[in-house]
């Protein structure tokens, strides 16, 4: 197996851009699942353009399977007085797989102050009861993460409200809290929606909208709460949103996603 600093490590640099190779244990099926590719995306970002203002949005689009040896291309698309729009495409050998588009912005001065809300109440990680134990083999990334179901439906349970809230963080312990492993956390969450099925299915996330709500990525023990809601399904589709907080109930990260479900 290969921890999430190890795989990190294994970027290098080529002619235009970076390149790395994800182990099996990281894929889901044949392919790499969506929160890793969005993870590489923002640390090549980062490794092309350093000296970068904290992320402050990022749109994400997952166009085709990420398989093979990954490459990824950042480019600078504008940079301003206090923002700066980064893109990276990450192809494989199917072609072009994942294209994301960063935000990044410095603070500025402002008369406007409002926080979101902090998380509801919930058990300590250590009291709720473990979410991932019978996952399905073929989602092979999941035995990097630790998940503990802090409330709301279990998958495939056929209930009502499809809502979950989870606690999650890698099993790497050399990880210190940063955005780039935390993008890889908040969409390893089935998408909410599969708590109204009664029966495993093909699902496939299409686009990942993301809102950073505050620039400071801390927490205790590695651990995340992520609360993930969805909006409506019809047509094949659903929508949803995702909010994650720290371990202190600060919320740290709102986003949407629309989501392709199969049969």
């Amino acid at each position: 197996m290969t921890e999430f600093s190890g795989l990190m490590g294994s970027m290098t640099q080529a002619a235009d851009g970076w390149t790395i190779t994800i182990s099996e244990d990281w894929l889901q099926g044949r392919t790499v699942y969506g929160g890793l590719s969005a993870a590489l995306c923002l640390e090549a970002a980062h490794r092309q353009f350093g000296d970068l203002p904290p992320l402050r949005s990022a749109q994400i689009s997952f166009i085709g399977p990420a398989t093979g040896t990954l490459r990824l291309t950042p480019v600078e698309l504008r940079k301003g007085k206090s923002t700066v729009f980064v893109g990276v495409d990450l192809s494989g050998e199917s072609g072009l797989a994942t294209r994301a588009t960063f935000c990044f912005g410095a603070g500025r001065p402002s008369k406007v102050a409002f926080a979101a809300k902090a998380a509801a109440s919930t058990g300590k990680p250590e009291s709720c009861p473990a979410f991932f134990d019978q996952a399905p083999p073929h989602l092979r990334f999941l035995q990097h993460i630790e998940g503990k179901n802090a409330g709301g439906a279990f998958p495939f349970s056929g209930a009502k409200d499809p809502t979950m809230t989870l606690w999650l963080r890698h099993r790497d312990a050399s990880l210190k809290p940063s955005l780039v492993p935390l993008l890889a956390l908040a969409d390893a969450p089935p998408p909410a929606i599969v708590a109204m099925l009664t029966a495993p299915g093909l699902i496939s996330t299409m686009t990942w909208s993301i809102d950073l709500l505050t620039d400071t990525i801390d927490t205790t023990d590695g651990w995340w709460l992520i609360r993930t809601e969805a909006d409506a399904a019809a047509d094949g589709y659903t929508s949803q949103v995702m909010t994650v907080w720290n371990a202190s109930g600060q919320a740290v990260m709102t986003s949407r996603q629309n989501v392709a479900v199969f049969g």
